[in-house]
């Protein structure tokens, strides 16, 4: 016999764990309809070229870990998505969405796919919750879109994330910076790892983000993105900063942080939580208004936005104790047979139960009243509803609080009001 396995780098979601993930997205969605954020889902592969034009042919994403086919040989090369922005904006720009309004906000909670070394938090299918803000990248639009992600994590209690800010100038100010970061690790290519040696050519600024002891001692005494920012960009930077501290999210600015996807300009940042490890990055974006002109707008569109790894976030939310008190929510009612022959009787109730909108279960097994009320407390049912033949001639149900132990016999009418009040 075969014995099937889930595929390396994807795993299986059980209930137990299903209940949690509600929760956290459950909070992703009210935050975001606070701030006016309206969700989008966009298909799970688009054309590759898409990604190519978007994140850059480059990057380590197209590069290496794109899961790409052809679906026979006469077609487009298709890839599964490894990240949200470029399929929004594809989406946006598609539906034509400029002319209905000039400023749209946009969240998702989608699958995503890259050909990553499965470790803790990373998968080669993984999830993402994130925002685009689209029309507008000001710094109150940025300062916005960053008040949403961090009120994301403050709502689920997580405590001691740093927020590492910076700015990468326009295209050209980043231009030059790459060409000055090629001309500074040049000399040390030897001490480089091959990582960074492959970078160096391709796209030197994400050297930076190398966690090689050497190549860290080396990036120490690089230039600075902040000296090849024009003060135009440099002043638009520090009133991002501003809004910020009106309101009371604390950051830190960091010149040497970069994003690795070349669609990237001005403000830029990311999310640390040490309870990750090595890997501590929880989330982070930055501003992309040159990318709808990459994907054929006849103009630049000013963008901002984020992306978040839920399963980063849901480690992090553990290693700190914040789902202790989260249990899936078991039923208001378990009803009890006292004799299997009832069974049809018992269905009825379910279903009277289930009609005014309380959940109840029974077993469907034939199990005894010993086995069904481990049962009853197993699934965290809050009431037992006793279900035997004089019961049943009389019309009158013993109805037992699990929590008290108390118990009353009452029709079911009087158990639906009863119920139903809860």
């Amino acid at each position: 016999m075969t014995h099937y396995r889930a595929v390396k780098g994807t795993r299986d979601i059980f209930p137990e764990e299903v209940v949690i993930w509600q929760y956290l997205e459950g909070v992703v969605r009210r935050v975001a309809s606070l701030y006016g954020f309206h969700e989008i889902r966009t298909p799970v592969f688009e054309y590759t070229d898409l990604f190519q034009r978007s994140i850059g042919a480059t990057t380590d994403i197209v590069g290496k870990e794109m899961f790409t086919f052809q679906p026979d040989p006469r077609s487009r090369s298709i890839t599964l998505r490894p990240e949200m922005t470029a399929g929004v904006m594809r989406a946006f720009l598609q539906k034509g969405m400029a002319s209905s309004a000039p400023v749209h906000k946009l969240f998702y909670i989608s699958d995503l796919f890259r050909k990553e070394r499965p470790q803790a938090g990373r998968q080669r299918q993984f999830c993402q919750f994130g925002a685009e803000l689209i029309g507008a990248s000001s710094p109150p639009a940025v300062a916005e879109v960053i008040s949403y992600m961090m009120h994301v994590f403050r709502d689920l209690g997580l405590k001691g994330l740093k927020l590492r800010i910076n700015t990468l100038g326009d295209l050209e100010d980043r231009h030059r910076y790459r060409e000055a970061l090629k001309a500074y690790f040049s000399p040390y290519r030897d001490e480089l790892d091959e990582p960074s040696r492959e970078r160096l050519e391709k796209n030197p600024l994400r050297i930076l983000d190398s966690k090689h002891p050497r190549v860290r001692e080396i990036v120490a005494g690089a230039p600075l993105l902040t000296e090849y920012v024009r003060p135009e960009a440099r002043a638009e930077f520090e009133r991002v900063l501003g809004y910020l501290d009106e309101r009371s999210i604390d950051f830190v600015e960091d010149p040497l942080l970069v994003r690795g996807l070349d669609y990237y300009c001005h403000t830029a940042f990311e999310v640390q939580c040490d309870e990750l490890g090595a890997q501590d990055a929880l989330g982070g974006g930055g501003r992309y208004d040159g990318l709808a002109r990459e994907l054929g707008s006849r103009q630049d569109l000013p963008a901002v936005g984020f992306a978040v790894g839920m399963e980063r976030l849901l480690m992090a939310v553990e290693k700190q104790g914040l789902l202790s008190s989260l249990t899936a929510l078991g039923p208001e009612v378990y009803v009890v047979l006292q004799d299997a022959a009832l069974v049809d009787h018992a269905l009825g109730l379910c279903g009277r139960l289930r009609d005014a909108g309380i959940t109840a279960e029974m077993d469907l097994a034939g199990r005894s009243m010993k086995a069904q009320m481990r049962e009853a407390n197993k699934t965290g049912a809050r009431h037992a509803l006793f279900v035997g033949s004089e019961e049943v001639q009389k019309g009158v149900y013993g109805l037992k609080n699990l929590s008290s132990s108390s118990q009353e016999s009452l029709d079911l009418e009087a158990i639906l009001r009863q119920l139903g009040n809860h």
